[in-house]
């Protein structure tokens, strides 16, 4: 009988515990599908023949094609951009700390001038 009556007490605590808390706003539903039609991709590579239309003559010449990066030259393009961001990050924070040194200048010469003015005041 006692654990039944515990358990009973229990109960309406946590009802009344439950009956407080606010409740959540009911969200819409999203549809599954979006409102406008997506464009269609492009493709990465511009769709070119594999042989040229007119054969190369002295008047036509073919045109020689660029050579893609290789992955050395992608790995110095992308070290040098690492490079290049760190120099710009190590500027930023000297050009920080410059500016942080000249507040706290500022801030105790105009401390200085404070306290020289109160104590010219205490002399009158």
């Amino acid at each position: 009988m006692n654990k039944i009556l515990a358990t009973l007490i229990a109960g309406l605590f946590a009802a009344g515990a439950f009956a407080q808390a606010p409740a959540t706003p009911a969200k819409p539903a999203m549809p599954a599908m979006p409102a406008v039609a997506a464009k269609p991709a492009m493709p990465a590579v511009a769709a070119t023949p594999a042989m040229p239309a007119v054969a190369a003559t002295p008047a036509t010449p073919a045109v020689a094609a660029t050579p893609a990066m290789t992955k050395a030259e992608k790995a110095a393009a992308a070290k040098a951009a690492k490079a290049e961001k760190a120099a710009a990050a190590k500027k930023a924070k000297e050009e920080k700390a410059a500016a942080a040194k000249a507040a706290k200048a500022e801030k105790a010469a105009a401390a200085k001038k404070a306290k020289e003015e109160k104590a010219a005041a205490a002399k009158k």
